[in-house]
C-alpha cells in the first residue's frame, strides 16, 4: 500500500521509500524513514498534496511523492502477522508487522545478452528459465521469488540490453521498467571477459541515480586468462559494490546476495552517488538543461534529472515524448536545441557521440587504474574454433550436416520411444474398452481422449530430440555463428542477418520467435520478418510430418524431413523477397551481432530447456489439445442415427438372426455403418462442405476437417485424425497404416486409395505452409500493433498453401 492511499486520520507505518537520489535524500531527511508512524491528517480536494504528522510535526507532500512511499496499515498487519489472529493490533505489533513487510526486496537483474544473466536468475530462484547464447533470448521480464537471509526476493529478469537507448524495444522495455517499477535494488551482471563494453551500461545506471549491485560473472574465465582485476578499487571509484560470481557453478551466490541486503539497508559504506565527469562543456549544457527539468517535479522524484538531460543531449526521443506533456516543454526543447548545436559546433562531432566519448573515456581511464591483462594475448578457443566452423568455404556445409543430423537423430532416434508409447497407448485403450459398457462416454474416452492424445503424445520423444539440438546450438554460441553464416543468404533475400535468430527459433515455436523480432531494429524488418516466420515449421507440425513421413516416405524418412523443413526456408525467402520489393521499401540497417565465445553448454541447462518445452507440449496436450479432441469427437460422434444407418442396422439385425457364416458381412456392415455415421455427422457435413474446395488438392472430406481442426494447435490434425480413422476395433492397426489403407467408398473412385504419394506430399505441403496458430496470429497482432498484419498473414498463407499444394500434386505425380 502506498502513503497517498491513506485515509484521513488513519497511522499507518512506513516499509520502504522508493524513488532515487535528491528526492530520497531530501524525503529521509523529513523523516520519512523505514519503521517511523505516519498519520493522515488532511487530503486536499482535487487531489492536491496531502498533509501529515510524523516526528510531532506536520508536512505536506504532492501526491505523487506520496506514491513513492510504502506503508502498512492496521488491517495490512493483522494479514502479515496472523489471518486467524483476533487480537487487538496496538502500534508495537504494526510496527513489528511493517518490519516484516520492508523486508521485501525488489530486484531487477540488468546486463548485457550473453553475461549469464539469466543463468544467474535460474540459479537464484531454481527458475527453469532457458539460457540462450545470443542475443534476444529473454523478449519479456521474467519473474520469481524465493527467500535467503530474512529476506523475500522478488527477483525480475529483464531483456538482455546493450544500453538504455531508445533504439531498440528491449533497451526501452527495460528503461521504462526501471522508471516505473522503481525497483529496490538493480544487479547489473557483467560478463568479466569483455569489461569495456559491459560498463556501458553501468555507467547509464550511474546517470540513473539507483541502488545498483554488480555481478562480476563469468569471474572464472578472467583468472583463467591470469588477468588481475581489483574489483574492490573499482566499485569504491563507481560507487557501486563489484562481487565476483560463477553463476552456472553458483559461486559467489550467497556474497552476492548479502551485499545485495546490505546496500538493500543503506549498511554499505562503498554506496554513493558518482557523476561521470563529461567535460566541462558538456557539463555546462547538462547543467543548463537540468535547470529547466527540475522544474517539473513529478519526473523528477522518479527519475534523475541528470540522466534525463543526458538523453535530451543524445536526441532520445522516448525522453522527448516523456517531457512533451509539461508545460515548459517548448523551453526545455529549445534549450536542448540550442545545447546540442553548440556541442556539436565545439567538437565537430554528433552530440550523442561526444557523449559516449565520454564514457569509455572513464571506463578507460577506471579499467587503466584496476585491470591488468596478460601481456602475451594469444589466439582464443573460439577464434580457432571459428576458424573451421565459420570458414568462408566448409562453414556452410558444416551447417547443413549439423542441421541434417539433427533433423535425421530426431527421427531415427525418436522412433524406438515412439513405438514405446504407441503400444501403450493401445494397451490402455484395449484395457479401458474391455472394462467399460458400450455407450457415449466409452466412446468419448477410447476413440476421443485416449485416442485422439494418445496420436500427439506418441510424437514427444521426437520434439525432445530436437529441442536437444537447439539448445546444444544455443547454448554454445554457434546459432549466432550460424546467423553470421546465413548473413550473405539472407541480405540477398532482403532479410537482415539477425532474422535469422528468430527464424531459427521458429522451428521450435513460432510465438517465441515472433516475439523474438524485437532484436531487429528496423521496424519494417521486424514485420517482414514476422511474416515469414509462420513458413518455419515449429515443433506442433512435426507430428504431423513424422505421421505421414512414416506412411509414404517409409525408404528415406530423414532426406524427406530435412526437405521439408529446407522448402519452408526456401518459401520464407522468396516471399521475404517479393515483399521487400513491393509492400517494404525500407532504408538497409547495419549488420551488428554478437559473436560470444564458445562454452560447454551444461548439462542442467540442456535438461532445463528440453523440460520446458516437454512441459509445454504436455500442457497443451492436457489443455487446447484435449479440448480440442472432444470437441472434434462430439462433432464426429452426433447425430448418432440417419436413414442410411437405420437401414443398415435392420440388415445387422436380420442377419444376426441366421448362421454363423454370416459375422464376417454383419463384420462388414458395422463399419460401413459407423462409416456413414461419421459422414453425415456434424463434423462429416463441414468436411464434406469445404471438400469441393480441397478435392482438387486430392483431400477427401476427413483430411478438409483435419486441416479445419488444426487452426487451434497444429497438434491437432493428428489428434483429429486419430479420432476419424479409429473406426475398426482392432487396436493392432495404427493409425499410420490407416491412412495407407483408406479408400474412396463412393463415388468415380470407389475402391481406390484416398491418399497416394503425391497427394500425401501435397498434404505436407499445405501443413508447412497454411494459417499458423492462433498463438502466432494472436502474437502478430501484439508485435506489430496492427489487426491488418495478423488477418493478412490468416489468409496470405492459407491462400498460397493451396497454390503451392495444388502445383505439388501434379509435377510429383510424374514422377510417383
Amino acid at each position: 500500500m502506498r502513503l497517498s492511499e491513506i485515509k484521513n486520520n488513519e497511522t499507518v507505518i512506513i516499509t520502504k521509500v522508493l524513488g532515487h537520489g535528491s528526492f530520497r535524500k531530501r524525503i529521509t531527511e523529513m523523516g520519512f524513514v523505514k519503521g517511523k508512524e505516519v498519520r493522515v491528517v488532511k487530503n486536499t480536494p482535487f487531489k492536491g498534496p496531502i498533509e501529515f504528522k510524523i516526528l510531532d510535526y506536520n508536512i505536506t507532500l504532492r501526491r505523487s511523492e506520496a506514491n513513492l512511499i510504502e506503508v502498512v496499515s492496521f488491517n495490512e498487519a493483522k494479514e502479515i502477522i496472523d489471518a486467524n489472529y483476533e487480537g487487538v493490533i496496538d502500534k508495537e505489533i504494526l510496527k513489528k508487522s511493517a518490519n516484516e513487510k520492508g523486508k521485501i526486496i525488489n530486484i531487477a537483474l540488468v546486463g548485457n545478452p550473453n553475461c549469464g544473466k539469466t543463468t544467474l536468475f535460474n540459479f537464484l530462484s531454481g527458475s527453469k528459465e532457458h539460457v540462450g547464447n545470443y542475443s534476444g533470448v529473454t523478449i519479456s521480464a521474467k519473474k520469481a521469488s524465493f527467500e535467503k537471509e530474512g529476506y523475500l526476493f522478488n527477483l525480475i529478469d529483464l531483456p538482455g540490453t546493450y544500453s538504455l537507448t531508445a533504439y531498440s524495444p528491449e533497451e526501452i522495455y527495460v528503461r521504462k521498467y526501471i522508471w516505473k517499477e522503481t525497483p529496490d535494488l538493480v544487479i547489473n551482471v557483467l560478463d568479466s571477459s569483455n569489461l569495456e563494453r559491459n560498463l556501458f551500461l553501468t555507467t547509464q545506471l550511474i546517470d540513473m541515480d539507483i541502488k545498483v549491485v554488480c555481478a562480476l560473472n563469468m569471474y572464472d574465465e578472467l583468472l583463467k586468462n591470469k588477468s588481475i582485476f581489483n574489483y574492490e578499487k573499482m566499485g569504491e571509484m563507481m560507487g557501486i559494490p563489484i562481487i565476483p560470481t560463477v553463476s552456472s557453478k553458483g559461486q559467489g551466490i550467497d556474497e552476492l546476495l548479502k551485499k545485495s541486503i546490505e546496500v538493500y539497508e543503506d549498511r554499505d559504506p562503498i554506496v554513493r552517488h558518482v557523476h561521470i565527469n563529461y567535460g566541462q562543456e558538456v557539463e555546462k549544457s547538462i547543467r543548463r538543461i537540468r535547470a529547466k527539468i527540475k522544474e517539473n517535479k513529478p519526473i523528477t522524484d522518479k527519475i534523475s534529472s541528470r540522466f534525463l538531460a543526458l538523453k535530451l543531449l543524445e536526441k532520445d526521443n522516448e525522453t522527448f515524448f516523456n517531457l512533451s506533456r509539461y508545460s515548459n516543454f517548448d523551453q526545455i526543447k529549445a534549450i536542448t536545441k540550442e545545447e546540442s548545436l553548440r556541442i556539436e559546433t565545439l567538437f565537430n562531432e554528433d552530440s550523442e557521440t561526444v557523449i559516449t566519448d565520454a564514457k569509455y573515456g572513464f571506463i578507460s581511464g577506471a579499467l587503466k587504474e584496476n585491470f591488468k591483462q596478460k601481456l602475451k594475448k594469444e589466439k582464443s578457443k573460439s577464434e580457432k574454433i571459428d576458424g573451421v566452423l565459420t570458414h568462408p568455404l566448409m562453414g556452410m556445409p558444416i551447417f547443413i550436416v549439423l542441421i541434417f543430423v539433427a533433423f535425421y537423430s530426431t527421427f531415427t532416434l525418436g522412433s524406438y520411444p515412439m513405438t514405446w508409447i504407441e503400444n501403450l497407448v493401445g494397451t490402455l485403450s484395449g484395457f479401458v474398452s474391455s472394462h467399460m459398457e458400450e455407450g457415449m462416454l466409452h466412446d468419448l474416452i477410447t476413440n476421443g481422449v485416449i485416442d485422439g492424445t494418445g496420436s500427439v503424445l506418441v510424437f514427444l520423444p521426437n520434439i525432445l530430440i530436437l529441442f536437444f539440438f537447439i539448445s546444444i546450438m544455443e547454448d554454445s554460441g554457434y546459432m549466432a555463428r550460424a546467423a553470421f553464416i546465413m548473413d550473405k543468404i539472407m541480405h540477398f533475400f532482403g532479410l537482415h542477418g539477425r532474422s535469422f535468430i528468430p527464424m531459427v527459433m521458429g522451428f521450435g515455436c513460432n510465438v517465441p520467435a515472433i516475439m523474438a523480432t524485437r532484436t531487429l531494429r528496423s521496424p519494417s524488418d521486424r514485420l517482414l520478418t514476422m511474416l515469414i516466420i509462420p513458413f518455419m515449421s515449429c515443433s506442433a507440425r512435426l507430428p504431423v510430418y513424422v505421421l505421414f513421413i512414416s506412411a509414404f516416405f517409409p525408404n528415406n524418412p530423414g532426406l524427406v524431413l530435412v526437405g521439408i523443413y529446407f522448402t519452408g526456408i526456401f518459401i520464407a525467402f522468396l516471399i521475404a523477397q517479393l515483399f521487400n520489393k513491393t509492400i517494404f521499401k525500407s532504408k538497409e540497417t547495419p549488420f551488428v551481432l554478437e559473436l560470444p565465445p564458445y562454452r560447454i553448454p551444461t548439462a542442467r541447462n540442456v535438461l532445463i530447456h528440453m523440460w520446458d518445452k516437454t512441459w509445454q507440449y504436455l500442457k497443451k496436450i492436457g489443455g487446447v489439445i484435449l479440448i480440442g479432441v472432444i470437441i472434434i469427437w462430439a462433432l464426429g460422434y452426433f447425430p448418432r442415427e440417419t436413414d442410411v444407418t437405420k437401414q443398415i442396422a435392420t440388415q445387422i439385425e436380420q442377419l444376426q438372426t441366421e448362421t454363423q457364416a454370416q459375422q464376417k458381412t454383419i463384420h462388414q456392415l458395422e463399419l460401413k455403418q459407423e462409416a456413414m455415421r461419421l459422414q453425415n455427422s456434424y463434423l462429416g457435413r463441414i468436411g464434406q462442405f469445404i471438400e469441393p474446395a480441397m478435392r482438387p488438392l486430392g483431400f477427401d472430406w476427413k483430411m478438409s476437417v483435419s486441416l479445419l481442426a488444426g487452426l487451434p494447435a497444429k497438434e491437432i490434425v493428428v489428434s483429429t485424425m486419430g479420432v476419424l480413422y479409429q473406426i475398426d476395433d482392432d487396436q493392432e492397426v495404427s493409425l499410420t497404416k490407416k491412412l495407407q489403407q483408406e479408400r474412396y467408398t463412393t463415388g468415380p473412385k470407389k475402391g481406390q486409395l484416398i491418399i497416394s504419394v503425391p497427394v500425401a506430399l501435397a498434404f505436407l505441403i499445405f501443413i508447412l505452409v497454411y494459417f499458423p496458430c492462433i498463438g502466432v496470429i494472436a502474437a502478430i497482432r501484439n508485435e506489430s500493433g496492427k489487426l491488418f498484419w495478423a488477418l493478412f498473414t490468416m489468409f496470405y498463407t492459407t491462400a498460397l498453401a493451396w497454390v503451392l499444394s495444388f502445383i505439388a500434386l501434379h509435377i510429383s505425380r510424374f514422377f510417383f
